[in-house]
């Protein structure tokens, strides 16, 4: 069992005993350990495994040592999940679609919270509604709640797929969508074109900003994720001087005029 449990750890997930057989369990994981983003398939002799902050895919976690007829087993389980995922991320499509057909455009809690209460969102119900998109085809949506509890569909496509304030402009990259309206607000105070892409996790925004380069804005989390992917990008960057904080934090903390400071100090837009 150590070596799933070793696994699981190396994907930042904090795990100390498997979980039942043939049911997904989520975990507290190292960079967000507030929030439950690690999950776990325990198949009995395989296993699934993700961190959703930093993982775009599932990965299967098998025994070093096996035989060849399981070797041919878990290439046929591997094949079977791959299959599987297609089909939920279609019913994910088809879901996210209906949602955002039964939605009005509207002003919302979430908004309030990160200091735009005049913002409008697609709202369904009490969820702010927000579309996540692969090359303009949408795939899925992330659902926040008037608490800011975020969630998306259940086996929907989010890598290489984003929700995008696309302004023609440079391109930059962040995780979260509250972040993208304070940065948005600041370059458009700064009268500058944007295409800015809120990726959703830390492992995708690092896809999107290999794939189009341009300006990341980190999250400073706790775990230093944030700015250890912001690095790897080799794009300039910008991230919070306070722990804990993303740009959005930040905005509300410093004004708008200190954020767009802050951010023209760090970042070659002006």
């Amino acid at each position: 069992m150590m070596e799933l449990i070793d696994f699981c750890r190396a994907h930042g997930i904090i795990i100390d005993v498997p979980p039942p057989i043939g049911y997904w369990k989520r975990y507290q994981t190292v960079d967000h350990p507030k929030k439950r983003n690690g999950a776990v398939k325990w198949m009995g002799d395989h296993a699934f495994v993700q961190n959703h902050a930093t993982d775009t895919e599932v990965s299967i976690w098998k025994p070093d040592s096996i035989n060849e007829s399981k070797r041919r087993d878990y290439a046929r389980l591997a094949q079977e999940a791959e299959q599987e995922k297609i089909r939920m991320q279609e019913r994910a499509a088809v879901k996210a679609k209906e949602l955002l057909n039964a939605s009005v455009l509207s002003k919302h809690p979430y908004f309030k919270s990160k200091g735009f209460p005049d913002e409008q969102g697609w709202v369904n119900g009490d969820k702010l509604i927000i579309p996540v998109r692969l090359e303009g085809e949408l795939v899925g949506c992330q659902l926040i709640d008037e608490s800011g509890n975020k969630k998306f569909l259940y086996g929907q496509r989010t890598s290489d797929a984003s929700f995008d304030f696309d302004n023609k402009g440079k391109h930059y990259h962040c995780e979260g969508y509250a972040t993208a309206l304070s940065l948005r607000h600041a370059l458009r105070s700064l009268k500058r074109n944007y295409v800015i892409h809120v990726c959703f996790s830390a492992g995708n925004l690092l896809k999107l900003a290999q794939k189009f380069g341009g300006f990341v804005i980190a999250d400073n989390d706790a775990s230093g994720t944030g700015e250890r992917v912001a690095k790897q990008t080799g794009l300039p960057y910008w991230i919070s001087e306070v722990v804990g904080e993303d740009a959005n934090d930040a905005h509300q903390r410093l004004g708008l005029f200190k954020f767009t400071q802050s951010l023209t100090q760090s970042l070659p837009i002006r």
